[in-house]
């Protein structure tokens, strides 16, 4: 395996990184897996910005469509799915291409997880049930009391990520960085990886447009769709849950749209706030010919 290669596109959302994945994919005629925490789900379409159709057809992708939101979904499920894929990719060519934005999905990969614990049904039900009726802040503050240790070092931004910890913390009674592996596995290809950035005002206007094009493309009527599923954990995410408050009538369309926007560009900054911490990373503009020379050289 030393002579195979997985490159890595990473980058913020709505940087480019699909289009950049299929130009690599098909010079080095090899095929993609989505290192997407969303895209997975075969539920949701237009929310998560899945590749388009052509995109899919020209370019055989895993992780895409591969998965229900009622299935359970964590970075060492992800390990152990991407590494099983990428050698059957192996398998018929020296290069596989991953691209995505789930800095954590990423870090499982290339580094490796220990196995998360087992979670209490009850208590992620009940997690998820006050995070929607009593909000972000009461997450972050029963994170902050429940589990210090993960406060001062995760993500306490993302809702997602604290409901994970808080569940692990509350499930086990131990910290959710505890289950982290602690050293670094090494795996037996070779990993390059790839960062997409622009300039501050030209990504977030690529993150407003984008989101005009969902709601355009019939955004609100697939979470209207979703309001059935609303408790799960999956749908608790940019995107959808600004729709779901605006279909309980507590926001306008406009503002809903506006706090999509926002938190969209919100999570772009975490995004590259990750990516930057890896000193692995090659940066480059989302210009086809500059990472074909990154990656050859």
């Amino acid at each position: 395996m030393k002579n195979k290669t997985c490159i890595i596109i990473v980058g913020p959302t709505a940087v480019g990184k699909t289009a950049i994945a299929v130009q690599l994919a098909q010079f080095l005629s090899t095929q993609i897996i989505s290192a997407d925490s969303r895209q997975c789900y075969k539920e949701l379409n237009i929310g998560v910005a899945k590749p388009s159709t052509e995109e899919l057809q020209s370019v055989k992708h895993y992780f895409i469509n591969s998965h229900s939101i009622n299935d359970e979904m964590n970075a060492a499920v992800f390990e152990k799915y991407a590494l099983q894929e990428v050698r059957t990719i192996f398998e018929n060519n020296d290069h596989a291409v991953m691209v995505g934005g789930t800095g954590l999905y990423i870090k499982a990969f290339c580094e490796g997880m220990d196995a998360m614990p087992s979670i209490d049904p009850e208590i992620r039900n009940k997690i998820i049930t006050d995070y929607e009726t009593k909000g972000l802040a009461w997450l972050q503050k029963q994170a902050e009391d429940n589990d210090p240790h993960y406060y001062s070092k995760g993500e306490i931004k993302n809702p997602q990520r604290l409901m994970r910890a808080l569940e692990v913390k509350l499930s086990t009674g131990r910290s959710i960085l505890d289950f982290q592996a602690k050293n670094k596995k090494q795996r037996d290809f070779n990993i390059i990886k790839i960062g997409l950035q622009l300039q501050k005002e030209e990504l977030y206007e690529r993150i407003n447009q984008r989101v005009d094009i969902m709601i355009n493309d019939g955004l609100v009527e697939e979470v209207k769709a979703l309001l059935p599923y609303r408790h799960i954990n999956a749908l608790q995410t940019v995107g959808y849950k600004e729709l779901f408050e605006y279909f309980d009538n507590k926001l306008s369309l406009e503002k809903a749209i506006d706090n999509i926007k926002l938190n969209t560009r919100h999570y772009a900054k975490r995004q590259m706030t990750w990516f930057k911490k890896d000193e692995e990373v090659k940066w480059n503009a989302p210009d086809f010919n500059a990472i074909q020379q990154a990656v050859i050289t």
